[in-house]
């Protein structure tokens, strides 16, 4: 024992952290040979001097003399005690502090075997690949080459049920670790086993140490779904992991991250030169991921496709990015284009162009509610202006809320000051301008003079039915069935019907079995989408008369 931590707790911690990583957030290095070198955080230098091993997972410092292993680098770093220092580090890797023993033996070596079954898993594939003619044509068709197809590990996983399963057998392997592995799946009659993964373009997924901890596959014939992950396992959740983290530590540009959306996009990226893209996981961008971009570094551009599945991604993303207090910058493809395409199709340097020439999240607003709206009516002028400024209401500097104010005012032709009026006043009503903060329930709140006199207004028209139309899908799929051959998600004007909207379009798309959603279900897609869950709240509680007297109206 060492304190109140287990010895085999803290073998776990150091055996789970990666030094570079970790250092990395506090210093800047860069790649010398085998090492890592920057300057000392523990003593003023200009010459660097404090080297990273990422084989011995220690550092040591020629100048001051400071060294040791990732526990003694936060005790220094943090100031903090040994035990706080595991605890710290235990807690980043989820590592459970009160298990100790057999138990916590059995599932570190439960990850191990993990760990080991993905190994061999990734030669499996990747050997089936490069014996595959027609996977390499495929390869050579998307500009990708045999330099690139390695430092990925690319693979093909057999149009074969049980290609990987007898391989992974034959290896020692048991049913129940490969399952445990998520690379095999029981039969619904429970007769075996089958692969989950067949006749795909197989992506090992790595963690920052480089361990193969989860596959993607793209299938290379007509059948859906066209991406498959790995399920989530004692090694892998996709919510907390991205594609290409492993290599970000070599890039050449430190302090720069592209953020695409596929595996292909990725490797493009870096079939070109540009060493600095990541991918998620097939899932909604999570705060967790945003945290491990911010690690890596300071200017993050989000360039996902230009559909309107890609413009929503970007919206949601964006504002997950700030909430975390970074400002990043969107690429902008032109219509129809994902990174792949463009770069495969217009070359390096054009791609170069779009990255000079990227959008702060205002400007992104505005560029997509100008394609949203028609700024040659009254309607779609009043409609963007309303929009964006609830976009520049959030904005800080009152400079910026300014500068932009001035640039709406340019675009549609409406006087600053009454723009002004709208991005301090906040929500228009049938009433006039009132603050957003005075306009509660239906109620006006007025402090002047200290008096709270309350006055009933008049929620706008346009929002009360969009609110009924979203309680009327969670309620019933059969309105769904009618509005998504009628709405796209563009018609919702107000912002919190919009993304419910979107939310319960995806889960009624996922479960064809739905008859209507489980507010339960609904809220833990708000959170896992990191949405507010009282937007629900709000909707589901406010007009309930009105609802239950105007289904058939609302549809008509």
């Amino acid at each position: 024992m060492a304190g109140i931590i287990n010895d085999d707790i803290i073998e776990q911690v150091n055996d789970g952290s990666d030094l570079v990583d970790i250092v990395s957030r506090y210093v800047s290095l860069k790649r010398t040979g085998n090492n890592y070198i920057g300057l000392c955080p523990f003593h003023n230098e200009k010459t660097p001097s404090f080297t990273v091993s990422p084989t011995k997972q220690l550092f040591h410092c020629f100048g001051c003399g400071e060294g040791g292993d990732v526990i003694s680098f936060m005790m220094k770093m943090e100031n903090l005690s040994f035990v706080d220092a595991v605890k710290l580090l235990a807690k980043e890797q989820g590592i459970p502090l009160e298990k100790g023993g057999k138990a916590n033996d059995e599932l570190i070596l439960e990850k191990e075997r993990i760990y080991e079954i993905n190994k061999e898993a990734a030669r499996f594939y990747y050997h089936n690949l490069i014996n595959n003619t027609k996977v390499l044509n495929y390869l050579n068709s998307r500009n990708i080459g045999r330099n690139t197809l390695n430092r990925f590990g690319l693979g093909y996983a057999l149009d074969s049920w049980d290609g990987v399963y007898r391989h992974l057998e034959r290896k020692g392997y048991s049913a129940e670790d490969m399952d445990k592995a998520g690379l095999i799946a029981r039969r619904r009659d429970r007769s075996g086993y089958y692969d989950r993964f067949r006749n795909r373009l197989m992506f090992p997924i790595l963690d920052t140490r480089g361990r193969v901890i989860a596959f993607g596959g793209r299938i290379l014939d007509d059948s859906m779904p066209k991406y498959l992950n790995t399920r989530d396992t004692l090694v892998f959740t996709k919510g907390d992991n991205l594609y290409g983290l492993h290599l970000l530590r070599d890039r050449s540009n430190r302090d720069r991250i592209i953020l695409v959306e596929g595996y292909m996009d990725v490797i493009a990226l870096h079939e070109n030169g540009i060493d600095c893209g990541v991918a998620g996981l097939g899932t909604a961008f999570t705060s967790n991921q945003v945290r491990l971009l911010k690690r890596y570094g300071k200017e993050i551009f989000i360039c996902y496709d230009s559909d309107m599945a890609g413009i929503n991604a970007t919206m949601k993303t964006l504002n997950l990015i700030r909430r975390e207090g970074v400002e990043p910058k969107v690429v902008v493809l032109p219509p129809g284009d994902d990174p792949d395409d463009f770069i495969n199709e217009n070359g390096l340097k054009e791609f170069e162009r779009l990255l000079d020439e990227a959008l702060n999240p205002i400007e992104y607003e505005m560029h997509i509610y100008k394609q949203r709206y028609d700024l040659s009516n009254a309607e779609g002028k009043i409609q963007f202006t309303k929009e964006i400024s609830r976009s520049i209401r959030r904005l800080k500097s009152p400079v910026e809320k300014d500068v932009y104010i001035d640039k709406v005012s340019m675009d549609t032709g409406i006087s600053r000051e009454a723009i002004q009026r709208e991005v301090l006043g906040g929500a228009f009503t049938s009433t006039g301008s009132i603050p957003r903060d005075k306009y509660i329930n239906g109620k006006y709140r007025d402090n002047k003079n200290g008096i709270t006199p309350i006055k009933t207004v008049l929620e706008p028209a346009h929002l009360k039915a969009e609110k009924t139309l979203v309680r009327l899908m969670i309620e019933d799929r059969s309105y769904y069935d009618i509005l998504k051959e009628e709405l796209v998600l563009g018609d919702f004007f107000d912002y919190e019907c919009r993304i419910l909207a979107d939310i319960i379009f995806h889960m009624y798309k996922a479960d064809r079995s739905l008859i209507k959603l489980d507010i339960a279900d609904l809220l833990e897609a708000l959170k896992e989408h990191d949405v507010n869950p009282d937007i629900l709240d709000r909707i589901m509680t406010e007009n309930i008369d009105y609802i239950s007297e105007n289904k058939t109206k609302a549809i008509d």
